[in-house]
């Protein structure tokens, strides 16, 4: 099955390349080499390196093991956790 390409407005190509720049910076920091991340979160060298550029095609899968390796898989758990746009909406139909 052919995936098809993900389309980003350049905005929120930035927060991918920013993630990805805080992965290179977070494996720099603990002093490991590209080999050895690809290797410990049982990915290729190509798709850490699609995942340190902020490549959209890159699996959360794939991404859950990097930041495992890091020990940085808790911070997932920070994704969408205040959903404040959310809670308004909601908020706003209880009044109805």
């Amino acid at each position: 099955m052919k995936t098809k390409k993900q389309i980003l407005f350049p905005q929120h190509k930035k927060i991918l390349e920013q993630l990805g720049e805080n992965i290179r910076l977070a494996r720099k920091r603990r002093k490991l080499t590209t080999v050895q991340v690809s290797e410990r979160a049982g990915i290729g060298r190509n798709t850490l390196y699609l995942l340190e550029k902020g490549s959209s095609s890159v699996s959360l899968g794939a991404l859950f093991n990097v930041l495992r390796v890091l020990n940085l898989h808790e911070d997932l758990l920070k994704m969408a956790a205040d959903d404040e746009l959310g809670r308004k909406l909601q908020d706003l139909d209880l009044l109805k």
